[in-house]
Order: structure tokens, then C-alpha cells, then sequence
């Protein structure tokens, strides 16, 4: 769930949305630098390019899977795009295709139930094993019979920790939000324009103003800035405080069990047949962004552009409001296969995953049917050799990679000392490589567009080229497009770069790294460059 969970920094008083902030424009209204960036040149993909080498050939249309928090299906900028079922007859309750899911026209919803309703709002893994632990030990005489009931009680000890520290914190910034962030804009500018002696001062005077390291001055400059570039607004706290109250009330609350509507027993795998078909779902802000970076219509002067041009999108409604279910993720990797996807985007993750044996299983079996996985690297600007983010690239019981898996890091359209993003997760062998996630525009539901930035969007990045290349080289496994995406990556190994997380601003040194230990390519999506290497691989043989 870090994928869409809101972040707060203190130090910048900034909140952020999917590891990520988020601005909702008309289309006429969005900057032009951010327009596309992605399939352009610099520190883009190149992809305008990489059609432009293969325009004389013919496509096969590619079916990626997006799962996610639901797709906006009749959205303009995906019509024609959206996947089909040809074995099922839309709307008569009949199971046409023996699947196991009735109706299941363009997707699956697994967070449904028969009656048409939807879960949305649901806790945190680490809410829900505390939830299921607190009953056994909260209170209790505890005797320790065993090593895996010790290993058990550690597991309590530690997200009992977590998830009351954490509650804490969340009540702390929700009276943060409502009481003095407003009022500290108010006294910004004043504070700032007597400073200054100039009430109309610019943000170039701000740039320039000389303050010392730490101080009141310091802390008030960093304020003013963010007021004037429009990152802090009294209109924006309301997101704030929107986070926190769902965080106190759903996400760390022990007793909101909001997957219960769905009515089966989530720790049950053997239990498949659950969900409806509605593929949107209550809130589908998330998988419509992601399902547009992948495919939305090329060149038609609506929004913004898909990366793969001759793809349809099955929509797999798995991720809610909160942390995914591990029985739900595996489902929807299965479905995923059954069905026709080439390609499987997974732009969600989180701390815990009580059944990762079960989600593995999922992965092997889509490994071995030649589907590549794309997951996103998460939003904690972490290092994730050391703090897994799950579904991982490596379990513990893992002896090697997975052929069809890749793990995306998010990059930026600075390419000059700044390329990976500030909230992006990192990872020498844990992050394969990186692809653009910040400042993405594309389509959200009700035909709408809107800018946001995370590894969400970086993972569909990779999917769409991987879609694309599939197209125009079908005769290529995804194992062997997987091999030339990572291989043609443009790499900044040997620069020195800002690492994610790294504090940085006025009077304050940014810490820098060597890009190759970020990543295990040290590189950034080059889609030019794999059509081109496809080409080769074509010609040799």
C-alpha cells in the first residue's frame, strides 16, 4: 500500500500522495516541461524515437494486466484500449467460459462480493496481524512453548510497537494540520516580508535571501518558498488532514475490519471464487493513472500518451485503500495468467506479507507460463536489500532471481546530479533499474487528467516498454525483452547523485551517491535503445 499512501515530512511541511504528491488539471492548464517528458528525449525513455525505428513494421496487440485500485474503463483516452473476455457473454450471470468467474468481461474485482458491494477503506497489514495477535497475548501470561511461537510473540512485539507509535504520530500531525499549519501560512508572508522589508517579495528574492543554517530565518525562508510555488496552500492541508484521519481511523485502527464485506477467509487460498466484476470499484484514481502511462492513446492530442501503442488492459482490482491482502495479489497474479496477460504491472507494496509462500507460488507459476511481473520499488526512499518491500524480488527462501521479475526504481526529468526521486526506494540488487515517476501526467477517472509521481507510475513505465517491444517483436520471449530493457538502459553509473531521502535545501548539503549503487543496472529506461538492440538481436539470427 506505500504506493498510495500519503507521506508527510515535517521538515517541509509537505504531503505527498503515492510516495507522491498530486495536482488534478485541465489539460490546458498543465506545464508543458511536464507534458510528456517521459517519452522524450534527455532524461525521458525515448520512445517518440523508438517509434519512429520501427514505423514500417506491423504490431500484435499485447494484454497487460494493471492490478491495482480499479480502471475508469470508459475513459476517453483508453477507449479501444480496455480488455475484452471473448469467451464471456456480458450480463447474463453465467459462468460462459468456466473460468470460475461470472461476468468477468474485462477484469476481475477481488475486493467484492456477490451482492455488488465493494471494500475500499482497509487496514494495514501490520494493523491486521497486530489485531489477530493482540487477542492471544494482550494481557495474558505468556509461556513460550516453541521456537515458532517465539518467533510469533516477536512478530507482536514489534508491530504492537509500530502500530501504537505510529497511531501517535498520526494524532500528533492531525492536530499539526488543523491548528498550526493554517496559521503559520498566515504569518509566513509576514514574517518573511518584514524580514525582507518588502511585502511583495518574489521567489527570486527568496532564493537569495542569506540565512543561517537552522535558524528561525531558515525555517521561515523554506516555508515562504513552498507557499510561492504552490506546494503549500490552506487548500491543500485539507488532504492532510484528510490522511490523518484515515490513518487514525482506518489504517492503525485494530478494529476496522473493512475486507469483511467480501465474505471470504482471506488466510483461505484454496477459497478463489469470491469478488464481482466490477472492475472500477469506488475509488479507481490510481489504476486510471497507471493504466494510462501504459496504454493511452497515442498522438490523439488528449492528455497525455500511453508508452505502448497495440496493448489492451485487463483490469484486476486487488489494491485498496490501505494494505493488499496476500490472498488477493496471488488471485490476481493466476487470473492474470489464465486470462491472456503478456505483461502484469504491480504498482503496490508493503511492510508485511504473512503468506509470501502463497504469493511466490503465484509468481512461479506466472514465471514458468512466460509472463514478466513489473513491480514498483515502493515510496520510503529506502534501501530494500535491507527492508524488503513486499512482494519482493528475493524471499528468504528464495535460492535465485525469478526470470520474468523486475523491481522498478523512479527517476526524474533532471538528469544532471538529481536523476533518481527523492521518495524512490533504492536497491543495488534489489532495484534492477529506474524509469520515469515524478511529475507524470496522465488520466484518472471521469476522463480527467492529473500530475503525480511514484514508483506507481515508474513500474508502468517499464510495463508499456515491455508491451511495446512484445508488439513489434513478437517473436522475442519476455524473458529475452526483459534482458535487452535492462541491458540498453541509459546508465549514470560513475555520477554523483542526490540520494532519495537525502535532506537537501537551503543551507543544507545534499548527500550524494554513486548512481550505481543504486540500482543494479545504475541505469534509466532506454526504449530507443532496446528497439534498437532488438533489431540486432533479429538480424544475427
Amino acid at each position: 500500500m506505500n504506493n498510495i499512501r500519503l507521506k508527510l515530512t515535517l521538515g517541509l511541511c509537505a504531503v505527498a500522495l503515492a510516495g507522491v504528491s498530486y495536482s488534478q488539471q485541465a489539460e490546458e492548464s498543465v506545464d508543458k516541461k511536464v507534458l510528456n517528458w517521459y517519452n522524450g528525449g534527455k532524461a525521458g525513455m525515448n520512445t517518440e524515437k523508438a517509434y519512429k525505428k520501427v514505423k514500417n513494421r506491423t504490431s500484435k496487440t499485447v494484454v497487460v494486466a494493471i492490478i491495482d485500485s480499479g480502471m475508469d474503463i470508459e475513459h476517453k483516452d483508453l477507449a479501444g484500449k480496455i480488455w475484452v473476455n471473448k469467451g464471456e457473454i456480458a450480463g447474463n450471470g453465467i459462468d460462459d467460459d468456466n473460468n470460475g468467474y461470472i461476468d468477468d468481461v474485462h477484469g476481475w474485482n477481488f475486493l467484492g462480493n456477490a451482492n455488488g458491494e465493494n471494500a475500499n477503506d482497509i487496514r494495514l497489514e501490520k494493523t491486521r496481524i497486530y489485531a489477530k495477535l493482540k487477542k492471544k497475548y494482550d494481557g495474558k501470561d505468556v509461556i513460550i512453548s516453541n521456537e515458532e511461537e517465539a518467533a510469533e510473540f516477536v512478530l507482536y512485539q514489534k508491530v504492537k510497537e509500530e502500530v501504537e507509535s505510529e497511531l501517535a504520530a498520526a494524532k500528533g500531525n492531525l492536530q499539526y494540520y488543523e491548528v498550526m499549519l493554517p496559521a503559520m501560512i498566515d504569518n509566513v508572508p509576514t514574517y518573511v516580508g518584514k524580514a525582507l522589508n518588502n511585502n511583495e517579495y518574489t521567489m527570486k528574492d527568496l532564493k537569495s535571501w542569506k540565512v543561517a543554517p537552522g535558524s528561525q530565518d531558515a525555517q521561515m525562508k523554506r516555508m515562504a518558498i513552498l507557499i510561492k510555488n504552490g506546494s503549500l496552500s490552506k487548500a491543500g492541508l485539507q488532504g492532510g488532514v484528510d490522511h490523518f484521519k484515515s490513518t487514525i481511523n482506518i489504517h492503525l485502527n485494530v478494529d476496522h475490519d473493512g475486507r469483511a464485506l467480501v465474505g471470504d477467509n482471506p488466510d483461505d487460498f484454496s477459497d478463489v471464487t469470491y469478488g464481482n466484476n466490477n472492475v472500477e470499484g469506488p475509488d479507481a484514481f490510481h489504476g486510471t493513472h497507471v493504466g494510462g502511462i501504459v496504454g493511452a492513446i497515442r498522438g490523439n492530442d488528449l492528455g497525455a500518451d500511453g508508452v505502448a501503442n497495440d496493448v489492451l488492459l485487463m483490469s484486476i482490482r486487488a489494491v485498496p485503500n490501505g494494505d493488499e491482502a496476500d490472498k488477493d495479489i496471488a488471485l490476481a497474479i493466476r487470473y492474470a495468467v489464465d486470462n491472456g496477460a503478456e505483461v502484469i504491472n504491480m504498482s503496490f507494496g508493503k511492510a508485511y506479507s504473512p503468506h509470501q509462500k502463497e504469493v511466490y507460488a503465484a509468481f512461479q507459476y506466472a514465471d514458468a507460463k512466460g509472463v514478466l511481473m513489473v513491480h514498483a520499488a515502493g515510496n520510503d526512499n529506502k534501501d530494500i536489500d535491507s527492508e524488503p518491500n513486499f512482494p519482493t524480488y528475493m524471499y528468504s527462501f528464495q535460492t535465485k532471481k525469478l526470470d520474468h521479475f523486475l523491481t522498478i526504481g523512479s527517476s526524474t526529468k533532471n538528469n544532471k546530479g538529481e536523476v533518481v526521486s527523492s521518495f524512490s526506494n533504492y536497491g543495488q540488487f534489489g532495484v534492477d533499474v529506474f524509469a520515469p515517476g515524478s511529475e507524470i501526467y496522465n488520466s484518472v477517472p471521469q476522463s480527467d487528467y492529473a500530475t503525480i509521481q511514484g514508483t506507481s507510475m515508474a513500474c508502468p513505465m517499464v510495463a508499456g516498454a515491455a508491451a511495446m517491444l512484445k508488439s513489434y517483436f513478437p517473436a522475442m520471449s519476455m524473458k529475452e525483452i526483459k534482458t535487452v530493457l535492462l541491458e540498453t538502459s541509459t546508465s549514470y553509473s560513475g555520477e554523483s547523485h542526490i540520494k532519495p531521502g537525502g535532506e537537501h535545501g537551503p543551507g543544507v548539503e545534499a548527500d550524494t551517491v554513486d548512481f550505481s549503487t543504486l540500482s543494479v543496472t545504475g541505469g534509466v529506461i532506454n526504449l530507443y535503445e532496446a528497439v534498437k538492440k532488438c533489431l540486432e538481436l533479429e538480424e544475427s539470427k
